[in-house]
Parts: C-alpha cells; sequence; structure tokens
C-alpha cells in the first residue's frame, strides 16, 4: 500500500466525540498546572544559561532539527505534519522519570518540563503553524483542510490556556486540595492519553501495518534524533553527566498523547500524522526505557560519584 493513501485518510469524531477529546486535552494540561511550583522554576535563577538553553533547544532547536529530516527524507505530507506536532509539543512526566531511573538530574528534568508545559499554551500552536507552513506539501495539505491560521491559533491556544491558569490559580491558593486531586487527574488525564493512544493505533490497524516498517523507521530515527539533539545540548551547556541525562530525556521524549489529541480536535485526525504520533507514544517508552538501562550500567561500571556530581 502507498503510504501517501494515509494523506486522506481522517478519524471523523462526532460532536460528543469532538467535545470529550476537547476535555481530555485541557484535562491534562489542569493536571500538569496542579503540579507547577514557583520552586521549580528555581532553576532559572541558580543556573540561567543551563535553564535558558534548555528551554531553547526543546522549543526551537527541536522542531528545526525535525524540519531539516524533514527535508531529507520527504515522507508523505500528513505524515511530516505529525512529525512537527510531536515536536513542537512540550516534554512530559515522562521525562522525569525517566532522568530519575537513569540517575540524572531531576531537578532540572522538572524545571524545563514545567517552563516547556507552561509556554505551551503559546508556543505549540505557534511552532504547529510557522513549521507547518514552511514544508510545502503540509502547507498546501493544511489548505485542503481549510484550517485558518487565526482560529487554530485561538482555539489551541485557549483550549491549553485555560487550564493552565485554573490549575496554577488552584496550586497557588489551595496547595493542599492541588495535592490532594493531582494524583486522580493525572492518572485520569494518563489514561485519556494512552485510551487515545490506543484508539489511534486500533483505528489505523488496517492501513498501519501495511506501511508499518516505513513509519516506524521514520519513528525510530525521529526519536533517535531527538535523543541525540538532547544529548548534544547536554554536552554542550553542561560538564555534569547527571544534567546531561536529564537533557537527554527532556528532549527526546515528548508528550505524543497531546500532539495526538491536537490532531484529533483541531487538525480533523489527519491519517499519517495521527499515526506517527501514535506509534512515536509507544516507540519513546521503549527508546527511552532502553537508554535509561543502559545509563545505569554504565554507572554499575564507572561508579561515579553522584552527590558530587549533583552538587
Amino acid at each position: 500500500m502507498d503510504i501517501g493513501t494515509l494523506d486522506n485518510l481522517r478519524i471523523v469524531l462526532d460532536p460528543i466525540g469532538q467535545v470529550g477529546v476537547s476535555l481530555a486535552l485541557m484535562l491534562v494540561m489542569f493536571s500538569v498546572a496542579l503540579g507547577l511550583r514557583v520552586e521549580d522554576f528555581s532553576f532559572l535563577r541558580d543556573k540561567p544559561a543551563l535553564f535558558l538553553g534548555g528551554v531553547f533547544v526543546q522549543v526551537l532547536v527541536l522542531p528545526f532539527v525535525t524540519f531539516l529530516l524533514i527535508l531529507a527524507m520527504r515522507p508523505a505530507a500528513s505524515v511530516a505534519l505529525g512529525m512537527l506536532v510531536v515536536a513542537c509539543c512540550p516534554g512530559g512526566a515522562v521525562s522525569n522519570l525517566l532522568t530519575y531511573l537513569s540517575r540524572g538530574n531531576v531537578a532540572a528534568s522538572v524545571a524545563l518540563t514545567a517552563t516547556s508545559s507552561l509556554f505551551a499554551a503559546v508556543l505549540t500552536p505557534t511552532s504547529i503553524l510557522v513549521w507547518s507552513h514552511a514544508y510545502t506539501p503540509t502547507a498546501d495539505l493544511l489548505r485542503t483542510l481549510d484550517v485558518s491560521p487565526v482560529p487554530f491559533l485561538l482555539q489551541t491556544t485557549f483550549l491549553l490556556a485555560l487550564p493552565l491558569v485554573c490549575g496554577m490559580v488552584v496550586a497557588a491558593r489551595a496547595p493542599d486540595l492541588a495535592a490532594s486531586i493531582r494524583k486522580r487527574t493525572t492518572v485520569l488525564g494518563v489514561s485519556v492519553l494512552v485510551g487515545v493512544i490506543v484508539y489511534g493505533i486500533a483505528y489505523f490497524s488496517p492501513v498501519l501495518f501495511p506501511v508499518l516498517s516505513v513509519l516506524g523507521m521514520i519513528v525510530v530515527v525521529h526519536n533517535a534524533l531527538a535523543f541525540a539533539t538532547g544529548a548534544a545540548a547536554g554536552f554542550v551547556l553542561s560538564g555534569l553527566s547527571a544534567t546531561r541525562r536529564a537533557l537527554t530525556f527532556e528532549i527526546g521524549i515528548q508528550n505524543s498523547g497531546l500532539a495526538l489529541v491536537i490532531l484529533l480536535s483541531q487538525l480533523e485526525g489527519l491519517g499519517g500524522a495521527a499515526a506517527i504520533a501514535a506509534l512515536w507514544g509507544v516507540w519513546h517508552l521503549i527508546a527511552g526505557g532502553f537508554l535509561a538501562t543502559v545509563f545505569r550500567l554504565v554507572d554499575r561500571i564507572t561508579k561515579p560519584d553522584y552527590d558530587i556530581e549533583r552538587a
């Protein structure tokens, strides 16, 4: 089957389904905001160059590197769009977990995740529009969908910003309440995202499996490039391996569930794009887990002094 067939495939949701996906997106961002604390951003005061450098790589360098990869690979338009949407999404709590498991700098990871999540309300939809219009096939594809930039920006920013503001207000004024409900909302939000990914894979199964090897190769290469970008940023910005690991996971792990929800709610569930986001959601966990295991094996051999390194 021609992979270009995915450009014509849509996940069509009824009005109730569209509302449900939008609410799922807002729930996820609300859960993220409940966990944001002023202390998370103290890293900006303590190590501003590292902090700003990490945010710069997350927000600008990764989408740019993804764009260069698209120019080199020339995938189908919807597949390219999926790659760009994933790259423009913030990192997630998974990066914090993998940083912890690999004995990386968790404080740096949390600070960068919190910042990218906070900026996501404006930067994610803006970045998606900028980079997708920079590549002619995706720009042409969006025109066929009649995706108007201003309504897309306003709607997506609203869906991301409103729950972020509400969650941060609750966290600031009622921290005990935020802590008590965050576990439930996080579990529910993650469950929704996992459900969306599983649904996406199941929906695409008839057309996905014949082109799985091609899409899988694209996701593996793209994700490996993201990890490599994070590792390179770590070497440039820090001399500590723990911090380098944090940057590796922060750039290599993207919130693909969020990407899939944006595609379903705002971009008509484009076939190739949604398939890339769904596959990324599975693969980055496998690749990230493998990388964390490698780091721990390296530590077992070299036995570094973590307390000194993190000081």
